[in-house]
């Protein structure tokens, strides 16, 4: 059977197909302030939905993004709120929703999508690839001393979250135009979801903002929540860390500094955190981090040609990959990729691989030597993996901050 999937035609559509995904978190649709809160930066017709009949039984959206790659930023579909209903589940309606999706986003010259999955095996089959990879940390207050001395950086000062969006925002746009995986905020991004403190998202205390000022500027800043939790008059709450970024490495260093410092909690827990984190270094007992490593964003290359135009390669040299791609016939072929030009071509390959592999190593998350061990790619001729390696190397691991 085909499954009609069309754009959403008016909030109520939206809502309905939100309802798809709402339904496996115990609700029977969003609630008013969740709706307005998806309505606010997901344009309508960036909501599909599927029908049966008169009946919406699936959803899938997109926010429209303008996602960081090696060497630049390209426009790109961040998928989001996919599900089906369990009435309709494997009988090929995300199928036919991941086909339109696609399609538009072609249509519309996203060269890419990302995604974070809430299940891993899911969409693999569509063409994603694991793409780069995510931290988190719980680390006792008492033991988070760090190796060096520390020596005062800047000023800390509490913003009200009202005000906080001029302040941090510039830091956001520093590190996320040079880190791959990040992505540009508007300012509706930054009050509908990234400063917002809707009470159902609360685990905890209010969120709050810190910024950081240095050489007269904000230089760094962090969004947090305190857990309050108390046994017999000693404290065991937690500080929960939403975000903390600086601009430099000193700024980084002092926001984490005032976030391990603060009074009155016992642990401090944060999420989403890029691999190559420099906590790891900076403090006196790593271990004490008790981190522990997920997936992070998972990339779908939707127009290989424009995707690996659009990124820049680190070293000299070409590599000839076969590519296959089931999913979209269109992007297989023979692809000369070098520092020069990426074009088709009918040498014979140096490389071949699914496009799941190449969606790996696209932000640099994962080396092809690395792929190759996992038997993700075959190497087809002597030296063509370390090539690849040179010209998708990047200076730092692919970093998405939030979840999606």
């Amino acid at each position: 059977m085909t499954w009609p999937v069309r754009s959403c035609a008016s909030r109520d559509e939206v809502r309905v197909a939100l309802s798809a995904i709402f339904h496996y978190f115990g609700r029977t649709e969003p609630r008013p302030e969740q709706l307005e809160a998806f309505t606010h930066i997901l344009p309508t017709d960036r909501m599909l939905a599927a029908w049966d009949g008169e009946q919406i039984v699936g959803g899938a959206g997109v926010f429209p993004m303008l996602l960081t790659i090696p060497g630049g930023r390209v426009p790109a579909a961040g998928v989001t709120v996919v599900g089906v209903l369990p009435t309709h589940r494997r009988r090929g309606v995300l199928s036919a929703m991941m086909r339109a999706q696609l399609d538009d986003c072609r249509r519309r010259g996203e060269p890419l999508a990302a995604l974070w999955a809430s299940e891993d095996v899911i969409y693999g089959r569509f063409g994603y690839g694991l793409a780069s990879l995510t931290g988190e940390i719980a680390i006792p207050r008492d033991r988070s001393r760090y190796a060096a001395p520390f020596e005062p950086f800047g000023a800390t000062r509490l913003v009200p979250r009202g005000e906080a969006e001029k302040l941090v925002a510039p830091i956001w746009e520093t590190v996320a135009a040079k880190t791959p995986g990040m992505f540009a905020r508007s300012s509706g991004w930054w009050q509908a979801r990234a400063l917002a403190d809707p009470e159902w998202q609360r685990g905890g205390g209010d969120l709050r903002c810190v910024v950081l000022d240095a050489d007269d500027a904000p230089a760094a800043y962090a969004l947090y929540r305190m857990n309050d939790r108390w046994d017999h008059g000693v404290s065991l709450g937690s500080i929960d860390v939403r975000e903390a970024i600086g601009v430099s490495p000193a700024a980084t260093r002092a926001i984490w500094r005032y976030l391990l410092d603060m009074d009155l909690v016992a642990s401090l827990k944060a999420w989403f955190l890029p691999v190559d984190h420099p906590l790891f270094l900076l403090m006196a007992e790593p271990r004490r981090l008790h981190f522990t490593m997920r997936d992070g964003l998972w990339v779908r290359l939707v127009d290989v040609a424009a995707a690996l135009t659009a990124r820049s390669y680190a070293a000299p040299g070409a590599v000839v990959l076969e590519l296959t791609d089931a999913f979209c016939p269109r992007n297989a072929g023979r692809w000369h990729i070098s520092d020069k030009a990426v074009v088709r071509t009918q040498s014979a390959p140096d490389l071949r691989a699914d496009v799941t592999t190449l969606a790996s190593a696209y932000l640099g998350g994962f080396s092809w030597s690395q792929l190759a061990a996992a038997f993700r790619v075959e190497e087809l001729r002597p030296g063509a993996l370390a090539q690849a390696d040179a010209l998708f190397r990047t200076e730092v691991a692919p970093w998405c901050p939030e979840l999606f």
